[in-house]
């Protein structure tokens, strides 16, 4: 059996859950099999969890891109234990990978690892620039918002101003409160 899953990022992201939709039921995957989430990938995935716990032996989870699965090389490598601990496969439509073939697994393995150096060169040119930045005093970092609102908290205090009423007021965290007001 094919179970699909999609997943956006957003909740505005309507267009492209229905995009994976289409995807997953031009596949043959059937509407009733397909689970799908608006939410982080880093967030708490409860319908990818669900998707992963319905495959039986010989059943193939099928999703349209590598992303919507898994943010990382190591999380992949989780999520494809899990499907083979569950006798099941795992099908990406972009990128023609099967894995029930030993082809399809080589493939996701070497573009998985491809995909992590890319995340990591990334961050690295990133973190590069930051300091190029910052010795030529381009870079400043953000601007702290709670010692813009230390004159208001200050007055509110005075003013005997419960701490929970000012830190909402202000729209600041406990911590920032009691450092303004140190």
């Amino acid at each position: 059996m094919l179970i699909g899953y999609a997943r956006t990022g957003t909740i505005d992201q309507t267009y492209g859950l229905e995009a994976q939709l289409e995807l997953l039921n031009a596949q043959g995957v059937k509407t009733d099999n397909v689970y799908h989430e608006k939410i982080s990938s880093v967030g708490d995935r409860v319908e990818m969890k669900a998707a992963i716990k319905s495959l039986r032996k010989g059943d193939k989870l099928v999703v349209t891109k590598l992303d919507r699965l898994a943010r990382s090389v190591t999380h992949m490598g989780n999520i494809i234990q899990e499907i083979q601990g569950r006798d099941a496969d795992l099908v990406i439509l972009d990128m023609g990978i099967d894995t029930s073939t030993a082809t399809g697994k080589l493939m996701l393995n070497v573009l998985g690892s491809v995909a992590q150096f890319e995340r990591e060169v990334m961050l690295e040119r990133q973190r590069e620039g930051i300091e190029r930045a910052k010795r030529e005093g381009k870079y400043k970092g953000r601007k702290p918002t709670a010692l813009a609102e230390k004159d208001k908290v200050l007055a509110l205090k005075a003013a005997g101003v419960p701490m929970k009423k000012i830190m909402e007021q202000a729209n600041i965290s406990r911590a920032s409160y009691y450092r303004l007001v140190k």
